[in-house]
């Protein structure tokens, strides 16, 4: 089977979860023998170098000239049009949402819808923002659609009308990364050790954080033991800076750290518990990672965190700060049941693997080429 993939998602990311998920779904795609390749001719996605040369056809940048990005998509849309044309593939998968199709040659197609948080969440997003309307046009056109959970299948389902038949849900895997030696690396100058509870990714809107900050203000002794870092996500923005003034928490016992994905392992592996506070994830890699880490999971349990995590957590309600305050307390005080989520994440993380996410898209593949042959 010759599956190829279009640019769109590397012409996007440098780094991202999407863009890590298609990379990894072609490595284990041709572990299983197929011809999978990607078509990205002009690219800024560091994740591609993974894949042997020979199935990138592209040119990576380190960056895109300022107010080019537009230019650079369209460059893409045509050269790709003329390089899919004559590469005989039996199935296009689109790797994000446009209004037209990159490859007007006749082959299976198929999409993967990752969340429906801009349809449920407007209000976070540009009244110009077309993505509810790309993202409509490409779930139509495709012959089958995956999405990443059920929780994201079932919103899809509802909120576009879309057939169950049409669609089929694939979990994703997770990353085990490697770490850095030092465990003080996000500790400021002068700063003594404190235990921590780690948040990971952006924070604003639907992702709940400032009701974790209250949740944490809320109990002097959640408060007084722990500092709270955020990885990822860019610098505090002043209102976050506001509101952790207005909590009082001590100077630096609430900082935002970045840096490359060993920084992330190294974090997991010393945070005190890693907590998730979203209202809505379409899958939710961060917890996996936790557990990958040894790193107790504080999750809401909202949207498709209770697939994912299954009994590898402690819940709460989103809305709901001592709900979530309590949920903290229960795991960070209670030694006997952090180790007993530590333990119950290791046993779920057997259900997740990049190796499973192929094997059943390899699946929904045949699924498409044996209707189009029917036909």
């Amino acid at each position: 089977m010759k599956i190829v993939f279009d640019h769109q998602i590397f012409t996007q990311q440098s780094y991202g979860g999407i863009s890590r998920y298609f990379v990894r779904l072609v490595q284990g795609l041709l572990a299983l023998g197929h011809q999978a390749e990607v078509v990205a001719p002009i690219h800024r996605n560091r994740y591609l170098k993974d894949l042997p040369a020979e199935r990138v056809h592209g040119v990576e940048f380190a960056r895109f000239p300022p107010k080019t990005w537009r230019l650079v998509m369209l460059a893409n849309n045509q050269l790709s049009k003329l390089k899919m044309r004559n590469m005989g593939a039996d199935l296009l998968h689109e790797t994000y949402y446009s209004a037209q199709p990159v490859s007007t040659a006749n082959t299976g197609r198929v999409i993967t819808v990752y969340d429906m948080i801009h349809e449920k969440y407007a209000a976070n997003f540009s009244a110009r923002d077309p993505a509810v309307k790309y993202k409509r046009l490409a779930v139509g056109r495709a012959d089958h659609v995956i999405c990443i959970s059920h929780s994201t299948k079932n919103d899809l389902c509802t909120l576009f009308e879309i057939p169950e038949d049409k669609v089929s849900v694939v979990h994703l895997g997770f990353e085990k990364f490697d770490q850095r030696p030092d465990a003080n690396l996000a500790l400021p100058v002068g700063h003594a050790a404190r235990p921590f509870l780690l948040y990971v990714g952006s924070r604003g809107g639907y992702k709940n954080f400032y009701r974790m900050l209250k949740a944490v203000a809320a109990r002097p002794a959640l408060k007084n033991t722990f500092d709270v870092l955020a990885f990822g996500g860019g610098a505090f923005n002043a209102a976050e800076l506001e509101l952790i003034t207005t909590l009082g928490f001590a100077p630096q016992a609430v900082r935002q750290v970045g840096g490359d994905d060993a920084v992330l392992g190294s974090l997991y592996a010393h945070a005190r518990a890693f907590v998730y506070p979203s209202v809505y994830e379409g899958f939710g890699l961060p917890p996996l990672e936790a557990m990958a880490h040894g790193c107790p999971v504080v999750t809401s349990n909202s949207s498709s965190m209770p697939e994912v995590v299954g009994n590898a957590g402690a819940y709460f309600d989103p809305l709901d700060i001592d709900a979530q305050a309590e949920a903290i307390c229960s795991v960070v005080f209670d030694e006997q049941h952090r180790s007993g989520l530590i333990e119950l994440g290791r046993q779920r993380l057997q259900m997740f693997s990049w190796e499973r996410c192929a094997l059943e898209t390899q699946a929904v593949y045949q699924k498409v080429l044996q209707a189009k042959g029917s036909h």
